[in-house]
C-alpha cells in the first residue's frame, strides 16, 4: 500500500516504532507525524520523526504537502473521520492517496471489542476462553469507536476519492492469530485488520 507512496504524512503515529520499523526493514521512509499525545510524541521524535501535537480534526496537513496520508490504526480513535478524511482529500494533490487502517466493527475482533466494550471488562463470563492470553487494553477499547468497511468506503467516496484497493490480514480466530505469521491478502472480508487505499482524482 505503501509502494511508490511519495511523500508521507502519518496520522496518529503514536511512538513512530512503525514508521521506524518500515523505514528499517522495508525502506519505506516516513519523517513526518501527527499524534495527540505529547508522550508518545516526544519517542517518535528520538526515533528520527517530525511530530506535531494535535488531533486529527485540529491539525493542518498542509496543501499539496504530502502525497499520501496515513492513518494506520487510528480511524476508531477519530470522531469526526468523515470530516478528517474530507480534510484530507482537499489538501492531497491530484492523483495523492489516502490509507485508513483499522478494525472492522464488522470482523471478529471488532464484535469482540465491542462486546467487551458493552461489559466494560475482559474478566466477564461471556468473554472467557474467547480472547487471547494479552487482549487489548479495556481503556483503549472503551476509547474506540469501530466502523464498518461498508461505512468507511462511504466516507472515502462521499468525500470525492476513487480506485479505493483493499488488503487484509489476521484471518485467524482472535484465539489464534497470534501463532502464526501472515502475508497480507487482497480484499476485505476475511481479516481482521483491513487497509482501504483511496485515491484522489485528476480534474478532466
Amino acid at each position: 500500500m505503501l509502494k511508490d507512496a511519495g511523500r508521507v504524512l502519518s496520522v496518529g503515529c503514536g511512538s513512530g516504532l512503525f514508521e521506524k520499523i518500515l523505514r528499517d526493514e522495508r525502506g519505506i521512509d516516513i519523517r513526518n507525524g501527527i499524534e495527540p499525545s505529547e508522550g508518545m510524541a516526544a519517542i517518535a521524535r528520538n526515533r528520527g520523526m517530525d511530530v506535531t501535537v494535535a488531533k486529527a480534526e485540529d491539525a493542518d496537513f498542509g496543501t499539496n504537502d504530502y502525497d499520501t496520508i496515513l492513518f494506520n490504526g487510528t480511524p476508531s480513535y477519530i470522531a469526526p473521520l468523515a470530516e478528517v478524511i474530507a480534510k484530507a482529500f482537499a489538501t492531497l494533490p491530484e492523483g495523492g492517496r489516502i490509507i485508513l487502517i483499522d478494525v472492522p466493527k464488522e470482523s471478529s475482533y471488532g464484535i469482540l471489542y465491542n462486546l467487551a466494550k458493552a461489559l466494560g471488562t475482559w474478566d466477564h463470563p461471556l468473554l472467557e476462553g474467547a480472547y487471547p492470553a494479552n487482549p487489548y487494553p479495556i481503556e483503549f477499547v472503551n476509547a474506540a469507536n469501530w466502523r464498518t468497511t461498508a461505512e468507511k468506503i462511504q466516507m472515502l467516496t462521499d468525500a470525492g476519492f476513487t480506485g479505493l484497493e483493499f488488503t487484509q490480514t489476521l484471518t485467524a480466530h482472535p484465539l489464534n492469530s497470534n501463532l502464526v505469521e501472515e502475508q497480507p491478502i487482497e480484499g476485505y472480508g476475511s481479516g481482521d485488520y483491513v487497509a482501504i487505499t483511496a485515491y484522489k482524482p485528476s480534474k478532466i
